[in-house]
């Protein structure tokens, strides 16, 4: 009789060790987030879009905005210089591949940031250098290196460094656009020869 009893007891209890041992295997198998984005800014987004694309441990990189108020923006908007936006790529990467540190080092040897409020050929507000952080981590890293690269200079740099709110995508026919229209005259002319420079400069 003591035997019956306690039977049910023990299948009950059986089971229910099983399905802790089973979800904690399932929580453990559930992979880590291996990629992480930062947001940059430096003049045309075409250029650069190009130039970290050619980054070795990027995964993907999208144009669009940031830094501004507006919701929303349209490439004409932000074209007018009034939504307080600048061109900007989104970069995925890996960093068990590249650094946030090396992506600033390929950021500064993007452009001039010395100069103000955009980047030759292109100039506004809308073109101007800038670093959208999105953790204390980052904004640290970013001052440091800007610091370092100023003393390097011996000229004060122009780039902004921010808090991201939000990154909107820009649409669909900027995205990859060097890669679409590859003899566009400003492709030729400015967007392919910064990215070899870019590239020059990290050797």
């Amino acid at each position: 009789m003591k035997h019956r009893l306690f039977t049910p007891i023990k299948t009950l209890f059986v089971s229910l060790l099983l399905g802790v041992l089973f979800t904690g295997l399932g929580q453990a198998a559930e992979p880590a987030a291996k990629t992480r984005k930062v947001v940059l800014g430096a003049g045309c987004f075409w250029c650069v879009e190009l130039i970290f694309e050619n980054t070795p441990g990027v995964v993907e990189v999208v144009s669009g905005y940031a830094g501004g108020p507006e919701k929303n923006p349209t490439y004409q908007e932000v074209g007018s210089g009034a939504t307080g936006h600048a061109e900007a790529v989104e970069i995925e990467y890996d960093p068990a591949k590249i650094s946030y540190e090396a992506l600033l080092t390929t950021f500064w040897a993007s452009h001039d940031a010395t100069v103000k409020n955009g980047v030759a050929p292109d100039f506004g507000p809308q073109y101007r250098s800038i670093i959208l952080y999105k953790t204390e981590a980052e904004k640290q890293a970013a001052l440091k290196s800007k610091a370092e690269l100023q003393k390097k200079l011996g000229k004060p740099i122009t780039t902004e460094i921010s808090a991201l709110t939000v990154f909107y995508p820009a649409e669909d026919y900027h995205q990859d656009y060097v890669k679409k229209n590859p003899n566009n005259g400003y492709v030729r002319n400015v967007s392919q020869p910064r990215q070899k420079e870019t590239e020059a400069k990290l050797k």
